[in-house]
C-alpha cells in the first residue's frame, strides 16, 4: 500500500452514512481494487453502550461487521471513481464470522479489508478487525448495489 489516507469528512463524501451510524473514523491506507485499512476509536459515549451492556459495555458484533462493510464501501467507491449518480451498496451477506474477544470503550479497532472478488458489481471481502494487534473479529462479507442512488 502507499499511505493514502482519508478523514471522516472525506469518507462522508463517499458513503451515505452519518452519525450515529458512521462507524469508521479514518482511512489509513488503500490500494484501489485490492485492499483498505480503516480505523475507529471507540468512545465511551457511543450510543449503543447505554444498553449493551449497562455497567459492562462492549461493542455489538453487528456494529463491527457494519464497520467492515463501510470500509469496503469506501474502497469500492474509490475504485470505481466519481460516477454519477453514485451507487448505494447494501450489505447482502456475512459468512464465517468469528468473534474472538470483545471490544471495549477506549479501544481502537483497525479494519483490514481485502477484496476477494467482484462479480456483476457485487464485492466480496475478507475482513479482519484488530485491537492492539490481536484479531477480534474476522468474516467474509458481500455488498451489492441497490436501486437507490446518491
Amino acid at each position: 500500500m502507499s499511505n493514502k489516507s482519508l478523514d471522516r469528512i472525506e469518507i462522508m463524501k463517499l458513503l451515505p452514512h452519518r452519525d450515529p451510524f458512521l462507524h469508521i473514523d479514518r482511512i489509513v491506507d488503500y490500494e484501489l481494487g485490492e485492499s483498505i485499512i480503516a480505523e475507529k476509536m471507540i468512545k465511551p459515549s457511543e450510543p449503543y453502550f447505554k444498553g449493551h451492556f449497562p455497567g459492562q459495555p462492549i461493542v455489538p458484533g453487528v456494529i463491527i461487521i457494519e464497520a467492515m462493510a463501510q470500509a469496503g464501501g469506501v474502497l469500492g467507491h474509490l475504485t470505481v471513481g466519481d460516477i454519477k449518480p453514485k451507487l448505494i451498496y447494501y450489505l447482502v451477506g456475512v459468512e464465517k464470522a468469528r468473534f474472538r474477544f470483545p471490544v471495549h470503550p477506549g479501544d481502537t479497532i483497525k479494519f483490514d479489508i481485502k477484496v476477494d472478488r467482484v462479480i456483476k458489481g457485487m464485492w466480496r471481502y475478507n475482513c479482519i478487525a484488530e485491537v492492539g494487534g490481536n484479531i477480534s473479529v474476522d468474516a467474509k462479507i458481500m455488498c451489492a448495489p441497490s436501486d437507490l442512488k446518491l
